[in-house]
């Protein structure tokens, strides 16, 4: 019988170094390197057309590779067949075979590898039951929730047992509950069999509580990569600084002056004077109080959480969010006074890079 620590995989580095792609005259990736090491969790982020899919289909063989390397464990695999690379994709609209049963969808891989009946069912089994998946082992796909299409789909994957998970989008068609349990479902399947995984979305929650690793792309390349919190806490640019952090970071344009930083709107903000390059203030709505000694804002929109409370205002002439644990009295065209904290905010240059020291 097929037992869990069976199904444990030897997990593979890979290694993406100076890739491109080009479509005619377009170029879609603009020589992207990056390294995943042996059992890594890492997660591609970016706005709609950044390259992210583009990226991972060339890793998966599905999209020819332009100019640069694509390695597995050292070794270059751009002229390999995709069903030669040894990894297992998980789709967003799970792709599976509608008049197969889900034992069937489950094994099929390894139908295709001519494996013994009674090694394909073993595995089936043994993943079915991790997944929980064995009452519907006999039902097909029409007969199954988005969830447990999602299920079957990571299940199939897993019999494999590849060198390399790849993910794209795969959360992206079901409901914001269900979104959250499998988010959690995928996250405990990593940790248990530690496969080297690259996932790809647009949802910055799911890269910043799945990944080991982010990597924000835009426009073919990318922008930062690391831990989610170093990201969260030292963006390298006022792109990441919006995109990682929901809500995301208040950005304002001006200067640095002797007494603070003057936003284009008047406003007077405390800051690190030092820095004369400054010409954008960031603050996240979390590090931003209610107190009589901060500046005056308008109340535009206010947002009860129930823990918490979005507060949406203009400040001077630009919009700016503060989210606050107490619940306050506040209606819309109130002015309220607002404390960002100094210590937790970010300065930038007139190219929007982040100014370290």
């Amino acid at each position: 019988m097929t037992t869990e620590q069976e199904l444990f995989v030897r997990a593979s580095s890979l290694t993406i170094r100076e890739v491109v792609k080009d479509y005619g005259a377009h170029r879609a990736i603009h020589g992207v390197s990056l390294d995943v090491a042996p059992g890594e969790f890492v997660v591609l982020v970016g706005p709609s057309g950044c390259g992210k899919s583009t990226l991972l289909r060339m890793v998966a063989g599905l999209e020819t590779i332009s100019g640069g390397e694509v390695k597995v464990d050292g070794r270059v695999v751009n002229e390999v067949e995709s069903k030669d690379r040894d990894m297992a994709m998980v789709f967003q609209n799970y792709a599976l075979y509608p008049h197969l049963t889900v034992r069937e969808n489950m094994g099929f891989s390894l139908s295709l590898r001519r494996a013994p009946k009674g090694e394909i069912r073993e595995k089936v089994d043994a993943v079915a039951k991790i997944l929980g998946l064995e009452a519907i082992l006999d039902r097909r796909p029409s007969a199954l929730s988005g969830g447990q299409r999602q299920r079957v789909a990571m299940g199939r994957a897993i019999v494999r047992q590849p060198r390399v998970f790849l993910f794209d989008e795969p959360l992206s068609n079901l409901d914001a509950k269900l979104r959250v349990q499998m988010r959690a479902e995928i996250k405990r399947m990593h940790q248990r069999f530690r496969t080297t995984t690259i996932y790809v979305t647009h949802d910055q929650v799911e890269a910043m509580t799945m990944g080991d690793k982010i990597v924000v792309l835009r426009d073919g390349r990318i922008e930062q990569s690391g831990p989610p919190l170093a990201l969260f806490d030292e963006p390298a640019n006022t792109f990441v600084a919006q995109f990682i952090g929901s809500p995301s970071m208040n950005i304002l344009p001006g200067k640095m002056t002797g007494e603070g930083f003057l936003t284009d709107g008047g406003v007077l903000l405390a800051a690190d004077t030092s820095k004369t390059q400054a010409r954008f203030y960031g603050v996240r709505p979390d590090d931003v109080t209610v107190s009589r000694e901060g500046v005056e804002a308008v109340v535009t929109i206010l947002e009860p959480f129930g823990s918490e409370t979005l507060i949406g205002t203009t400040l001077g002439d630009a919009e700016f969010t503060a989210v606050v644990r107490e619940r306050v009295a506040l209606e819309p065209a109130d002015t309220v006074r607002l404390l960002p904290n100094s210590q937790r905010t970010h300065l930038f240059d007139e190219r929007g890079v982040r100014i370290c020291g």
